[in-house]
């Protein structure tokens, strides 16, 4: 009667003393008898040892001995409060025997240890956390039966558990080792977290933790992905049940819990069975054999309907036809997973060892007011290693041929249990559960290409647009022979940019009308003329005093024509289209300043005689440069019938053949007309 906690498994265990870890009752005795394969050793490891030595181990103590029965020779007998037993104790054949006596005290707790084979070198016991390490991973070997009452753990997967919690009872959590059968972990640390999550996975119940310092998770295979109910990949055709539940509601609408509705996570009713008994089902078809490693189930998820399934079993068929009740190895009887204890909590199942199989079951056994739930398989694709193939060299036709052959046989049938041993035993490192691995080759060579091709094409387009813009930009920057509009308002500011900085002397003169011309036009003409759209091309101002350009004259006189621009009068006839002479460049090798223009105003009534002429030319010094060109005679708009005679310059070094109160224009070098002849 003094026998606690106990798991003895084929290779590793845990036993603890009755009532741990409180006092042991007194007058108390139990033996374990621990057998592992013949031909192994048993290693036995204490996680706590805490037994009353007060009349130096007679009454109270734990004794091991090696062998089982009257043949058995005792190892050791031990006892002691808080007693410290750092190394292993290993017996000398497969079989141990321990032997736990409480006489009477008044303390104690008792002990608890952990055995398995001698090959384990890193066994661990129920009690280690991740605190007791030091290093950053390390691999351990968990005992079975870890799954212990008075340990607690915090956090899940894959967030992590909190460093407090038992290290093999968070791997039974996680589905990395079974609490039957024990196992390796893997375990990584890495910074805490602020809190921990809890929730109900294999039988163990993780709580809700607060800071710490610290947290650990398990490396493990990766085949933990979900198989398609949730998304859909598993169609509706493929999910089939012993029944349905149906029923009208009050108003006559037939409401159906239909098979298709039991996805997990999926808004709405769950499948319910038409009658709750132990013979319904839910099937799903996965296409495919596939490596199933979990399952989580909920109940309905509708508060009006407080339905769950609390306990089931767990069937699986290559043919839908053959069923094969899942067993845990080395048991003899079907296991029983534990399901929901109210309808909208999460509970995770692992399979340790996972299924392969095409055809899965759920077998309800024990459910709330009715069988309902909604479900998700986890698990990966399955594939199957393929051998090298063997070549053998052909016999020699000799006496030796049936030895030969004998051999041949040998190799081939031992090629054959290799193959198949591999079949059960290989381990896919598929690592993506939800697509094939073809497809995510593809998924990750687009996302390689995506943006490359993003980036050559936004490089063509900036090219393109700077070659545009430079393009705009040079054609700006080469030489435009086309002046502002003239008669716009404005206009003096946009000819500043071709002008040298004013100097004193040089001063806007703004173009006259004397009052004469004016009142040959009517009332109504005179904004009609002053606000007529001005000439596409720049034209000479006449009639005023002007001030001339820097730059060299780009005005061509009409060809053919003697008359000028003053030969039309405005003011004194309608208004008539004039077309206006195209501007055309001077070559590069003329003078870069043009020669003055010369007004005599002595012909104007309305501008007084003393006003001087004015040239905005500049010149090297104060002189005004000689007057070149060809004489010609050009017609100055006047008042009425008058005109005057005005001379162009002689080419440089010639003497003016005009009076110097006579006004004379300047022409363009490189023009080629020969007006000035008819008055030669």
């Amino acid at each position: 009667d003094g026998c606690g906690h106990t798991i003895l498994g084929p290779e590793s265990g845990t036993l603890a003393s009755i009532n741990y870890p409180q006092t042991s009752p007194n007058s108390t005795v139990c033996e374990w008898e621990i057998r592992v394969k013949p031909g192994q050793q048993v290693q036995l490891k204490f996680g706590d040892f805490d037994i009353d030595d007060s009349d130096s181990c007679h009454s109270s103590y734990l004794r091991v001995h090696n062998g089982i029965g009257p043949t058995r020779t005792e190892i050791g007998k031990y006892c002691g409060f808080g007693f410290q037993m750092n190394g292993l104790i290993t017996s000398k054949s497969n079989e141990v025997t321990v032997q736990f006596m409480s006489g009477t005290h008044t303390s104690g707790r008792g002990f608890l240890a952990a055995y398995s084979t001698t090959d384990k070198s890193d066994l661990i016991t129920c009690l280690d956390n991740a605190s007791h390490f030091s290093e950053p991973e390390f691999n351990k070997y968990c005992p079975a039966g870890c799954v212990i009452p008075f340990a607690d753990i915090s956090g899940t997967i894959p967030h992590g558990y909190r460093d407090s919690s038992s290290l093999c009872m968070a791997g039974v959590h996680a589905g990395v080792v079974s609490n039957t059968l024990g196992g390796q972990i893997n375990v990584v640390i890495s910074k805490g977290i602020p809190y921990y999550e809890g929730s109900l996975a294999n039988n163990v119940t993780s709580k809700a933790g607060p800071l710490s310092t610290s947290l650990f998770t398990f490396k493990t295979s990766g085949c933990y992905g979900t198989l398609g109910m949730e998304s859909g990949v598993i169609p509706d055709s493929q999910i089939t049940a012993s029944s349905i539940l149906e029923w009208p509601d009050q108003t006559g609408q037939m409401n159906i819990w239909k098979p298709e509705n039991a996805r997990l996570k999926r808004v709405g009713p769950p499948w319910a069975a038409f009658i709750s008994d132990e013979h319904q089902w839910l099937q799903i078809d996965l296409n495919k054999e596939k490596r199933i490693t979990g399952i989580i189930t909920t109940g309905s998820t509708l508060a009006e309907y407080y339905y769950y399934v609390s306990a089931y079993r767990i069937l699986y068929s290559d043919d839908a036809q053959k069923w094969t009740v899942y067993r845990e190895p080395g048991v003899d009887k079907d296991k029983v997973f534990q399901g929901n204890t109210e309808l909208y909590q999460e509970v995770r199942n692992n399979f340790i060892p996972p299924i392969i199989a095409r055809f899965f079951r759920i077998n309800p056994l024990k459910w709330h007011q009715k069988i309902a739930m909604k479900v998700e398989l986890l698990g990966c694709q399955f594939s199957i290693g393929r051998a090298p193939k063997i070549t053998l060299p052909p016999p020699p036709q000799n006496k030796n041929d049936n030895k030969n052959s004998e051999i041949s046989d040998d190799i081939t049938n031992s090629m054959k249990t290799s193959l198949q041993t591999d079949k059960t035993t290989f381990t896919p490192e598929i690592k993506n559960t939800t697509v094939t691995p073809s497809v995510t080759r593809d998924v990750a060579l687009a996302a390689v290409l995506v943006p490359v091709l993003v980036m050559v094409f936004t490089t063509l387009i900036l090219i393109l647009v700077c070659a545009w813009h430079w393009r705009n930009r040079k054609k700006k920057t080469e030489g435009t022979y086309d002046l502002p509009y003239w008669d716009r308002a404005g206009w003096w500011k946009g000819m500043k940019q071709f002008l040298p900085a004013k100097s004193a002397e040089h001063e806007e003169t703004p173009v006259r009308y004397s009052s004469s011309e004016i009142s040959h036009l009517k009332p109504r003409e005179v904004p009609t003329m002053l606000q007529t759209e001005s000439a596409e091309y720049a034209q000479p101002l006449v009639g005023g005093l002007v001030g001339t350009l820097h730059q060299r004259s780009t005005f061509k006189p009409e060809e053919g024509k003697e008359a000028s621009y003053a030969d039309l009068d405005p003011y004194s006839s309608p208004i008539q289209e004039v077309y206006h002479a195209y501007a055309e460049p001077l070559p590069i090798t003329g003078p870069e300043y043009a020669t003055p223009i010369i007004m005599d105003m002595s012909s104007h009534p309305n501008i007084p005689l003393g006003i001087p002429s004015i040239s905005t030319f500049k010149t090297a010094g104060n002189q005004a440069p000689p007057l070149v060109g060809t004489c010609n005679k050009l017609l100055s708009r006047t008042d009425s019938t008058s005109s005057a005679q005005v001379l162009y310059d002689t080419p440089k070094g010639q003497p003016v053949p005009g009076a110097t109160d006579e006004l004379v224009y300047q022409v363009p070098q490189s023009a080629a007309h020969a007006t000035g002849s008819k008055d030669e």
